[in-house]
């Protein structure tokens, strides 16, 4: 077989190298080893390519070329080292020497396996072209060489190729198999892997491990994991760790994150130790589920056995980053000795996903060499200009880390200079950052300018839909964010982000009816009930007042991550179910599931609503000492509100006192709202004043402030607090309650007359409590209207409190025989109003459709969520105390 390259000069050129450089300050240049006892073989293991070729060269004579072998020797070194031009001069060589002449396909093989390796793909070809014997490992040898370099297609169509050709020997083997699998995977082609998986079950080659992991792969790639899952359970006893590694990895790429965990599982079960792949998927893994403790375990074992990768550093990293553990992710960072391009962002991702702007901003100054450091929140914009001064291109990916700097440090002035920028004078804005923009007006609580970029996007996408629709949720316009959802639904069809999203505002509007329209939804088209879905579902539950839903969906979820547990033990406390929390906290330990922070505040939340003195303060104990989590401000306020509500109020003052870090104003509100409940006026006062000293630009404050006089009968104090919410420019949103009716939500305010049933409603209350007053099992408590009036308003106060309001609207709306959970009423309201609490308690006994409103053993009547705020007004737009937002759509789900 004589096989040439197409340049004229290198058949006659014989391979010449230069001389081996050496020390010019010694006298003697350094001996090269004689090839007489220099073994070819052991140097190109050392991997010492020049002496190999020296070698090579040497034992070249006059009609007496090198073995085949030793050119495949050298030639496997080459494209180890993918050094391209040594490459070419060894074909040379070969030529000039004779060595392609008769050649049986071995050598012409190797140089094709060489020039794949070194990306020379067209000399591949070109060689391949000139062969005129082709053997299956020719044919191996060029697919590898269009998969090494990135072209899939190109690999397919020498597969079909070698099918159609009719050289004798060329009838693929396991490896070309595996490779084809391999490029149908990266070309998505699932029907072409279909075909080759069915050849291989006709020629016998499914058996062959090496071809089942490619199997495995190449379905989990083409999202058909259900063929990965099948192939890899026939396989059997002939798996190996790539098998597993393969079906992990399909599971990661789908995002079946617990999946990928109970895999990893039955690995370690089989005995199989983990590899580099192993370790970077279970990073992955932890990261996303937040498994600290795993991640740790698998940071030991790489410690252990000394194989610390950058690509495993880098996972490292961001394991930690995800799980809030930024000493650590530095740690790790500064421990890289060759950092790479994604060391550098994955740092910087850490500060900014943990709250850190400042750090993030000065870290990017690192990342640039710079040495000016400001200390001012336009750091971030300091550090732009400076890297435009330096000649820097600013492209997206700096632009999106510039705004994602400024969103973090709630910088609104300097997040319109930026979007000015990038805007106008040099258009950077790509549909990633358009939508990234959007979100964080949301943020910095611009809704009308979030609005205003939504509506220039002229081809959105479903990121653009939920990012507004995040916009409205997150400042508290919840029916706006169902209107949207509705309306998004005419162009795209939701994804989990979008469902996810409007599960949350659902749960705010404590609309059950919408929220089981969603969950019917997701159950219609099969979306997996894992991960954030599943918990935003049994949050919604709880928060629309079922219970029983949210654990028959808790119990029916097979993997529970953190989160998930979080959700129930919240619920549970939010419902005054104390002990079950704490029930259910337990089952979550058994499980192996570690609690982080956020576990921790549900636990005591609940402990606090349960008065579980002692469990909520071994808890918090527990918190610190074995699991070693610093407590919040958000903990300690709720070991003051549990102590508060238990009457000791002066344990919770002196346990302000002992917090080993300055109290914030929700801990103060705490030992208030205790003190406001037991009387105690003296200690209220103090912290009243460091309420107001705390947060003096919150109107709500000033309310609770004047409260506490109010009970104490200093009504001129209470006034005077009051007053100087309008002196300082404050404005206190009223109240309100609000009801859905089939699928309209009407809302009221204290003393509302502006709902066009105002005369049926109120008259209907005045039946209610009429009735009752006469049964003799209802009398006006007016100790909680905390206005200096006559005792005959207090009472008019009392029975147009808006949450009554509510309640006799649904009742005038109902059919008498009508069922609550069906069509009757539903209410939202927060009952810190006693009285209120004991009238709905005893209304409720009073009728039958008022039992969807599940009285709670807590606070006598089913209470959730916040007060859904007035909507922002448009320019110019008087603003209501009633809400006059768009309702929702009849049907929040298209069909």
């Amino acid at each position: 077989m004589s096989v040439r390259l197409q340049r004229a000069s290198m058949a006659a050129t014989v391979l010449s190298l230069p001389p081996i450089p050496y020390n010019r300050l010694s006298r003697t240049p350094p001996a090269i080893s004689s090839p007489d006892h220099t073994s070819l073989k052991q140097l190109c293991k050392e991997g010492n390519l020049r002496q190999a070729l020296h070698l090579l060269t040497a034992r070249a004579a006059p009609g007496r070329p090198p073995p085949q072998d030793h050119y495949g020797m050298v030639l496997d070194l080459v494209a180890a080292k993918k050094a391209a031009a040594q490459g070419v001069q060894v074909h040379a060589h070969a030529v000039s020497t004779g060595s392609l002449d008769g050649d049986d396909g071995f050598l012409a093989t190797k140089l094709l396996f060489m020039y794949g390796k070194c990306g020379r793909v067209v000399d591949a070809r070109r060689l391949f072209d000139g062969m005129s014997g082709r053997t299956v490992f020719s044919w191996n040898a060029l697919i590898g060489a269009y998969l090494s370099s990135g072209s899939a297609g190109e690999a397919l169509g020498v597969y079909q190729a070698m099918r159609e050709s009719a050289t004798l020997g060329a009838v693929p083997d396991g490896c070309t198999l595996a490779s084809v699998h391999k490029a149908c995977g990266v070309a998505a082609d699932g029907r072409c892997g279909c075909e080759v998986h069915g050849l291989a079950v006709k020629n016998g080659l499914d058996v062959s491990t090496l071809v089942a992991n490619a199997l495995i792969a190449m379905y989990a790639r083409c999202n058909m994991l259900d063929s990965a899952v099948r192939v890899f359970e026939w396989l059997h006893d002939g798996r190996d760790v790539t098998s597993w590694n393969s079906l992990i990895s399909g599971c990661l790429q789908n995002g079946m994150f617990l999946k990928a965990l109970d895999l990893f599982r039955g690995m370690q079960r089989a005995g199989l130790s983990m590899n580099s792949y192993t370790t970077v998927g279970m990073l992955q893994v932890c990261a996303e589920l937040a498994q600290l403790n795993l991640g740790r375990e698998v940071h030991a074992a790489l410690l252990k056995c000394g194989s610390e990768y950058i690509i495993q550093c880098n996972a490292l990293l961001v394991m930690y980053a995800r799980c809030g553990r930024v000493v650590s992710a530095r740690r790790v960072f500064r421990e890289i000795d060759e950092k790479d391009y994604i060391s550098w962002n994955s740092m910087l991702s850490c500060y900014i996903q943990n709250g850190l702007y400042v750090e993030a901003v000065k870290f990017l100054g690192e990342m640039l060499e710079g040495d000016f450091q400001p200390d001012h929140a336009c750091i971030a914009l300091e550090k732009f200009r400076e890297a435009l001064k330096e000649g820097i291109k600013v492209d997206a990916m700096m632009m999106g880390s510039i705004l994602e700097a400024s969103s973090g440090l709630k910088n609104i002035l300097l997040a319109k200079q930026l979007h000015c920028y990038a805007t106008i004078r040099h258009g950077l804005l790509d549909l990633v950052q358009k939508n990234r923009i959007v979100d964080i007006y949301g943020e910095c609580g611009e809704v009308y300018h979030s609005l205003k970029t939504f509506d220039t996007v002229e081809e959105k996408d479903i990121v653009t839909w939920t990012s507004m629709i995040n916009s409205y949720t997150n400042n508290g316009l919840l029916n706006e964010a169902v209107a949207l959802f509705a309306e998004m639904q005419t162009d795209i069809q939701p994804d989990s982000v979008a469902l996810v999203s409007i599960i949350g505002a659902i749960a705010d509007l404590s609309s059950l009816a919408k929220g089981k329209e969603v969950h019917g939804f997701l159950i219609r088209n099969n979306f997996r009930m894992e991960g954030a879905m599943v918990s935003s579902l049994v949050d919604m539950y709880s928060g629309c007042g079922s219970m029983s839903n949210a654990l028959r969906l808790f119990d029916g979820t097979k993997c529970k991550d953190v989160v998930l547990w979080t959700a129930i033990i919240n619920a549970a406390g939010m419902h005054g179910h104390g002990k079950q929390a704490l029930d259910l906290f337990k089952r979550m330990l058994e499980t192996g599931v570690a609690p982080d922070q956020v576990s921790f505040l549900a636990l005591l939340y609940a402990c606090s609503h349960s008065k579980l003195v002692d469990e909520g303060k071994c808890y918090l104990d527990m918190m610190r000492s074995i699991y070693r989590l610093e407590p919040w401000q958000e903990h300690y306020a709720c070991v003051v509100d549990l102590l508060g509500h238990s009457g000791q109020t002066e344990d919770a003052y002196e346990f302000i006192k002992s917090m080993p870090l300055e109290p914030k104003s929700v801990v103060w509100c705490a030992l208030l709202g205790a003190c406001r409940v037991h009387r105690n006026h003296k200690l209220a006062v103090v912290a009243a004043n460091k309420l107001l000293e705390l947060e003096p630009d919150n109107p709500g404050n000033y309310v609770l402030v004047s409260n506490v006089y109010a009970e104490m009968g200093k009504w001129n104090s209470a006034k005077e607090v009051r007053a100087r919410i309008s002196e300082r420019g404050l404005r206190k949103d009223p109240a309100c309650s609000w009801i859905e009716m089939g699928n309209k939500v009407h809302t009221f305010t204290a003393r509302d007359h502006s709902h066009r049933d105002a005369e049926r409603i109120h008259l209907k209350l005045a039946e209610i409590t009429e009735k009752l007053r006469k049964e003799g099992r209802y009398i006006e408590d007016t100790r909680f209207v905390l206005h200096d009036v006559s005792e005959e308003e207090k009472i008019d106060v009392l029975h147009r409190h808006s949450e009554r309001l509510a309640i006799a609207f649904g009742l005038i709306s109902t059919h008498p025989v009508c069922q609550a959970q069906s069509c009757g009423p539903y209410t939202n309201s927060k009952l810190n109003c006693t009285p209120v609490a004991r009238h709905l308690q005893l209304a409720a006994m009073n009728d039958a459709r008022m039992v969807g409103s599940e009285i709670s053993s807590r606070s006598g009547f089913h209470a959730n969520a916040t007060m859904m705020p007035p909507r922002v007004p448009a320019a110019g737009e008087k603003r209501n105390s009633v809400y006059a937002g768009p309702q929702p759509q009849q049907s929040l789900i298209k069909p």
